[in-house]
């Protein structure tokens, strides 16, 4: 086992290695890099002197001239040859220095803890959702197949899998956030504009209640994916040959559940929960977060994108990667605890 996992943490270094290279190389085949957006967007004033976000530095948007230009080059290294960009970028990676954003001129770890919180409340109450009621749910529905409560339970959860996350966005503000129908929950935002105001057990109030219609957009197609997945699973195993001779020998239906079907039936659900955390908390809904107006860290991250803002796109890209393939180990560990019968002996050899 020790030795897989020593294994396994070797293969990182080269593995993000791969993931920064290609994402390099893409950054410089796409036409119009982090100056050319900037001066882009004060070619569009037509007049006045605009301030770039890309060092404060002040130019007129009718006035624009090649030193400038060559100056905010340099000042990012975008002057240098593209193997000795590529190697600082390594360098920067590698020793976890990212260094500032381009267009919000504030560190990346900075900007990644200011936007976390906004992933952090999705991914927390998604999960718990996702692992305490989906999972009991699904197999409530396996027992219970072909009654009517599998039946009409089955409607809700079709119906959360199939409809998109923005789509059921847009259907609870309409209803609920203050459109033709309901005002009952808030338009936008975590926390209300006089949220320092309130007392404790008032701000607690105050941002679960903006937390409840985001939430249910966000997590509600994970919901119902756990839900399916279980509920198929425990079908699986207790359709198999052993819970059939368990029957024959008079064990009864509770210790054959819960003591045999449900640590095999859960091998893959659980050992996937270390990468659910890193997914649900860390990557955040551009779409949710756009319909709620919640400045997170999806928003942020397409922002980096459309902005060609390299510095923060391949920071992010290298920590969920570093995170994903952490969590992937954890998992594997976690499926030998659940399971003994699993072994990586030949992966080692």
């Amino acid at each position: 086992m020790w030795q897989y996992i020593l294994k396994r943490l070797l293969l990182i270094f080269p593995t993000l290695l791969g993931i920064v290279t290609v994402c390099f190389l893409f950054t410089q085949i796409v036409p119009g890099g982090p100056v050319e957006q900037a001066l882009s967007e004060l070619k569009g004033h037509a007049k006045g002197e605009v301030s770039s976000q890309m060092g404060n530095i002040k130019l007129e948007a009718n006035k624009i001239e090649q030193e400038q230009i060559e100056y905010l080059k340099k000042l990012y290294g975008f002057d240098k040859p593209i193997y000795i960009q590529y190697f600082d970028w390594l360098k920067r990676l590698f020793t976890f220095n990212f260094g500032n954003s381009y267009f919000h001129n504030k560190k990346i770890t900075t900007l990644i803890m200011e936007k976390m919180p906004v992933s952090i409340s999705l991914g927390a109450f998604g999960l718990f959702i996702a692992y305490i009621i989906s999972i009991p749910l699904g197999i409530a529905k396996a027992v219970r197949q072909g009654s009517r409560f599998d039946a009409t339970s089955g409607i809700f959860v079709l119906v959360a899998y199939s409809i998109p996350g923005f789509v059921l966005a847009v259907f609870l503000l309409v209803l609920f956030g203050g459109g033709s129908f309901f005002s009952w929950f808030p338009l936008r935002g975590l926390t209300s504009d006089n949220f320092e105001t309130f007392n404790w057990y008032q701000k607690i109030f105050d941002y679960l209640w903006h937390l409840v219609l985001p939430l249910i957009a966000y997590s509600a197609n994970g919901f119902a994916w756990l839900t399916l997945l279980t509920r198929n699973l425990f079908l699986d195993e207790i359709n198999k040959q052993y819970v059939i001779t368990a029957r024959a020998k008079g064990l009864s239906e509770k210790i054959i559940l819960w003591k045999h079907v449900f640590r095999n039936a859960m091998i893959l659900v659980i050992s996937g929960f270390p990468a659910a955390i890193i997914f649900m908390f860390f990557t955040g809904s551009l779409l949710i977060e756009t319909v709620f107006s919640l400045d997170g860290l999806g928003l942020l991250a397409y922002e980096s994108v459309m902005r060609r803002d390299y510095a923060f796109f391949l920071s992010n890209l290298y920590i969920m990667s570093l995170l994903g393939l952490l969590a992937k180990i954890v998992s594997d560990v976690m499926l030998t605890l659940i399971d003994p019968r699993i072994t990586f002996e030949k992966a080692v050899g």
